[in-house]
């Protein structure tokens, strides 16, 4: 029986009235397969060299906020490595009312519930284990409620499932996800680039989005 490792980050606001940003709030997940040290390895190495050229990361990697020149290495290597990318997005403002009424944090959770349970099932077999490492995010009131909505979609799919819940700065494999979900948000709105075209597109799988 496999182990699927499975990194998961989140994009945009929960907030329903925030007109600030695209609409869309969404899950996006880079897949690797057990023993995938060469992968990490690529990525202390890319921190490292650009810390030989005075740059210090020291929360690591960032699409939001990394600098042209670092998101162009960082693509470089996405590209290189081509994990398996799965995106969810949904669109907010077409949301029903039921589902503005039961608040933001079920938003995440239904995100992720559309996501994880299709997804899961693309990348693995039953028997097979699927480590899931999900970004933190928010205080600590809304990191407990967040564990606990990635928990409960976790047990309703028929796999093994070990979850881990970290922050992205600790976890490499949540930085590529990061980028791969910044750069498909991006696309969606006209703004995917030569990064999204030669370094995510070849290996995204799906652009999931029911809500339009």
């Amino acid at each position: 029986m496999a182990r699927i490792y499975l990194y998961a980050d989140e994009t945009g606001n929960l907030d329903y009235n925030n007109t600030s940003e695209s609409g869309f709030f969404g899950f996006g997940t880079a897949t690797f397969p057990d023993g995938h040290g060469a992968e990490l390895w690529a990525g202390l190495q890319l921190r490292a060299g650009l810390s030989a050229k005075g740059l210090d990361l020291p929360r690591g990697f960032h699409a939001k906020n990394d600098s042209t020149p670092t998101k162009n290495e960082m693509f470089e290597v996405l590209g290189e490595l081509g994990p398996r990318f799965d995106t969810t997005f949904l669109y907010k403002p077409n949301a029903y009312g039921s589902v503005r009424a039961r608040g933001d944090m079920y938003l995440y959770k239904l995100a992720w519930y559309l996501h994880f349970k299709e997804i899961a099932h693309r990348v693995s077999n039953p028997g097979d284990t699927i480590v899931v490492v999900a970004g933190s995010f928010g205080t600590k009131k809304r990191q407990t409620q967040a564990r606990a909505a990635l928990t409960d979609v976790c047990d309703q799919v028929n796999r093994d499932i070990e979850l881990c819940v970290w922050e992205a700065a600790t976890s490499w494999g949540l930085q590529v996800a990061d980028y791969a979900l910044w750069s498909t948000h991006r696309a969606l709105q006209g703004k995917g680039g030569q990064w999204h075209d030669q370094h995510v597109k070849p290996t995204l799988r799906t652009v999931f989005r029911p809500w339009g």
